[in-house]
């Protein structure tokens, strides 16, 4: 069958297209017509049925725009306007809706030439803080696309963004939110972007609602390698798909009965991975003795399911477990007649989707909805960047914000500075909602009424300006005095200084930093700094005569308002790593760096590393790895408690990990017990989760260098934390993806394109981390020149073209593995060590596909072999991840 192509559809009307059908309720639906004026205005489409509004209340930015008059007779109503940002570098939709609803949510971008420039944006839109994807405009109304993605809601509040990536001007046309049963549409993880979603009828061209309940857009598809059949009979789509009858009463067989029904697509990104669900029902009337049973397989006969048969005039959903994944961006899927058969296969519908994943946390809910109506209280609805996630993606934050990124946890907003921006009336008590605030500044405004005492809860603020707000009471709250007489916050205010002038009173404003009884002496000081200009003030009025107006000029009112940096740092003395190694009575290891001894430091034990005075690791590699540990903190990478920097003595002393390296216990060498198929599963996703922060998580980002089975450390439940930084790198984050530097790291493990050009990217590490993957599968030693291929990547690779997964695998495990997890591993880290580094995945690809494999165990071990459902059936499939081609 020919291909089939990505999800892009011209909303051409044509006479007939749809059946008269009752229309169907839409109260949940959301269909906004963009650009659309005045914002009351509503219209119903008339092949659709569909009602759309204005989106004027939905966005507090952009300009109302309309296609050019020749390109709207070939298309739908809601195409003929649109609102385009040429403002600010993120403009977002803002829904109000449910957590954890399911929604398909469509939009469509129609030029029409409606600046008169001729020139087609190009730009990017998000869902939150993620990127959904890239509109590329191609076809009718001189340049469009329909965008679709399926998606769950995080939070009760969702963000539409359109995003500015160029010089060209973000626009759009329609968006459209539809309501989804949450058992549908299924993911490990992320989101479902649209690619293909066919049925097999000559007519109409498309189906849309109100054949469809849920307002899918299904497109015609035919090719002479097929042919469509049909019936009149009513077919029951009572699953939880709601296949329209439309779809359902067609569907194509092969052309030549004895050839296979195939189907094929082709993504663009070689690393991105398919969801498939294909629709099937019996719809003719099968004579004695005739059989239509087929079996389903994709990319070169890797079984979907097998002996399949239609039920009759019944719907039954088929669809993919976990994601596909293709080496080359290829999929192709084959439905072929068993031997039992005497019909050839039949496909009524089918839907692709590419798997999106949302690596973004978008800010904490609660913040996010306090800060929406702190700008809803104080109408800044005009600050430009106040729009989308306050805090993600970074280089969008809101301005005046700054925010903590804490592991796992959704981002948290720290300080907020609302300096000069006009703010009237009382302090907003949604403040008090920002629970990690440590600085507040609400300078220089017109805020007025009294101090709110709940700033005296707000436990980790530090610093409170209020100063310059001449309407507000300067009586502080008991409590918020406990506060600062206790130190632990300090507050500026204005008040009111009355000076004289000629016998005349007037009352200006003077800055006051409100101090504890210990801050005394401050204080004098800022009182002796005022008469001093009060001084000078009055030699100046007696020089300027009886008409001049008394001022106070207060210099340096508002104190910098950048967050302090709390250094981390633990500096130790020889001495003391004398005494908590017992004079270095306990020996753990020994590396090219020195000796690593056994310690105790505040009632825990630490593993201290001793720098040799002949080790090639010099006082710069030991500065680069105590930097980098005291500013990067996770989970999976081993801690710093201190380190030593006395005269000679070099010393870095960890947290103590009992069960010693990777390696070694792959060996035997930690009690001669084996590592199970799970345990390994469960080492490999932490020590990735540990390097993937690295790429991408600390700043700068980094590039660990030195990646291998003896720098992955095991504490005692067997938990994995990578290790030992002397050789890491910063790497840029601005435009370029690799550094050029002296070539470091362990043979066997070193990428040989960082060899070969000295130029260093987080892909070197994946590379490394390849081997290591290769490792846990194998127990191979990494370079063996005993063995027919020394190397151990160039050896699976030439063990696989046999297809024996068994004769790699450690044979210690006596074969209690999962066997699509043992393909799935090695698959990844063979592409892990592709000679081309632009072929490798990325570490938090790695990250989601080793998630899977030991989603894989663990469904193994619990017995999980109950994989299909009458009706809505989800198949898996032998690899979910391949990114090299293999023999099996």
């Amino acid at each position: 069958m020919k291909s089939i192509h990505g999800f892009l559809l011209f909303l051409t009307i044509a006479n007939g297209i749809f059946e008269s059908v009752q229309a169907q309720d839409q109260s949940e639906f959301i269909s906004l017509a963009c650009g659309l004026v005045p914002k009351s205005t509503t219209f119903t489409e008339k092949t659709t049925n569909i009602t759309y509004k204005s989106d004027a209340n939905y966005i507090d930015s952009g300009l109302v725009g309309r296609i050019r008059d020749e390109y709207k007779p070939l298309l739908q109503q809601q195409a003929w306007t649109l609102r385009s940002f040429p403002d600010g570098k993120r403009n977002c939709y803002n829904f109000n809706l449910t957590a954890k609803s399911k929604y398909l949510i469509r939009g469509t971008f129609i030029y029409g030439n409606y600046d008169g420039l001729n020139q087609i944006p190009k730009f990017d839109i998000h869902i939150g803080p993620n990127k959904w994807t890239s509109i590329k405009m191609d076809g009718i109304g001189n340049g469009s696309a329909i965008h679709e993605m399926i998606h769950v809601l995080t939070q009760d509040r969702l963000q539409i963004c359109l995003v500015k990536t160029g010089e060209t001007t973000p626009f759009i046309s329609s968006l459209e939110l539809r309501p989804l049963n949450n058992n549908t549409y299924l993911t490990q993880s992320g989101s479902l972007i649209g690619f293909a979603r066919v049925f097999f009828s000559p007519t109409p061209s498309f189906v849309r609602y109100d054949e469809d309940f849920h307002d899918r857009i299904w497109i015609r598809h035919l090719h002479n390698e097929s042919v469509p059949i049909s019936t009149d009979l009513l077919v029951d789509t009572g699953n939880l798909y709601d296949v329209p009858q439309a779809v359902a009463k067609t569907a194509a067989v092969p052309a030549n009965a004895s050839q296979p029904l195939s189907f094929d697509w082709t993504l663009d990104n070689i690393t991105a991975q398919s969801y498939v669900y294909m629709h099937f029902a019996e719809i003719q009337t099968l004579k004695d003795g005739e059989i239509r049973e087929f079996n389903i397989t994709y990319n070169g006969g890797k079984n979907v399911y097998s002996y399949f048969r239609p039920e009759k005039l019944e719907i039954t959903t088929l669809f993919s477990q976990t994601a596909m994944s293709s080496p080359d961006g290829n999929f192709s899927f084959s439905l072929t007649m068993t031997g039992n058969s005497t019909l050839p296969p039949l496909l009524n519908g089918l839907e692709i989707y590419k798997a999106l994943d949302l690596l973004e946390l978008e800010t904490d809910q609660d913040e996010v909805s306090a800060m929406v109506n702190i700008k809803t209280t104080y109408d800044l609805s005009k600050k430009v960047s106040w729009q989308g996630d306050p805090c993600i993606p970074q280089s969008y934050r809101w301005e005046g914000l700054n925010c903590s990124y804490p592991d796992s946890e959704p981002p948290r907003i720290i300080s907020l500075n609302l300096a000069e921006n006009k703010l009237t009336g009382s302090i907003t008590p949604e403040i008090s909602k920002l629970t990690e605030l440590i600085e507040l500044d609400l300078s220089k405004n017109d805020l007025s009424g009294e101090i709110p005492a709940f700033f005296a809860d707000m436990k980790l603020l530090k610093l409170l300006n209020l100063s310059g707000n001449l309407g507000l009471d300067s009586t502080i709250p008991d409590s918020l005095q406990q506060r600062i007489n206790s130190k632990s916050l300090t507050l500026i205010l204005s008040k009111a200084v009355t000076v004289t002038h000629n016998g005349k009173s007037k009352k200006v404003p003077m800055v006051v930093i409100v101090a504890s009884v210990a801050g005394v002496f401050a204080l004098l000081v800022i009182l002796a700094i005022f008469f001093v200009l009060k001084r000078k003030y009055e030699k100046h009025a007696k020089a300027s005569g009886p008409t001049s107006v008394p001022t106070v000029i207060v210099e340096n009112e508002t104190p910098s308002f950048n967050p302090s940096i709390v250094t981390k740092e633990r500096r130790i003395t020889y001495p003391e790593v004398l005494n908590m190694t017992n004079n270095f009575e306990r020996v753990l290891g020994k590396g090219g760096f020195g000796t690593v001894y056994h310690g105790n430091f505040d009632d825990a034990q630490v593993a201290v590393k001793m720098l040799s005075h002949s080790s090639a690791q010099g006082y710069k590699e030991f500065k680069a790895e105590v930097e980098l540990l005291l500013r990067v903190h996770h989970r999976y990478l081993v801690g710093l408690v201190g380190y030593c920097d006395d005269g000679d003595n070099l010393a870095l002393i960890y947290e103590y990990m009992a069960n010693g390296d990777l390696r070694e216990n792959m060996l035997g060498k930690r009690g001669g017990r084996v590592l199970t198929w799970g345990n390994r599963m469960k080492i490999a996703v932490e020590a990735a989760q540990g390097l993937e922060y690295l790429h991408n998580g600390c700043r700068p980002l980094m590039v660990h260098r030195d990646v291998k089975s003896t720098n992955i450390l095991l504490n005692e439940h067997s938990g994995a934390k990578l290790a030992d930084f002397g050789l890491s790198r910063s790497f840029p984050i601005d435009g370029e993806c690799h550094v050029s530097t002296v070539v470091a790291g362990t043979p066997g493990y070193l990428d040989p394109e960082y060899y070969k050009t000295n130029w260093l990217s987080e892909k070197s590490d994946v590379y490394s981390f390849g081997v290591v993957l290769l490792e846990i599968v194998t127990n191979q030693p990494v370079i063996d020149k005993t063995r027919e291929i020394p190397h151990i990547s160039e050896w699976v690779g030439f063990m696989l073209t046999n297809g024996d997964l068994k004769s790699i695998v450690d044979p210690k495990l006596m074969g209690d593995y999962d066997t699509n997890g043992a393909w799935k591993i090695v698959e990844l880290a063979m592409a892990c060590v592709n000679p081309s580094s632009k072929r490798r995945p990325t570490m938090a690809h790695v990250v989601m596909e080793l998630n899977e494999c030991v989603a894989l165990e663990n469904a193994r071990r619990q017995g999980s072999e109950d994989m299909y459902t009458r009706r809505s059936v989800d198949f898996s499939h032998t690899s979910a991840s391949e990114f090299s081609p293999r023999a099996r």
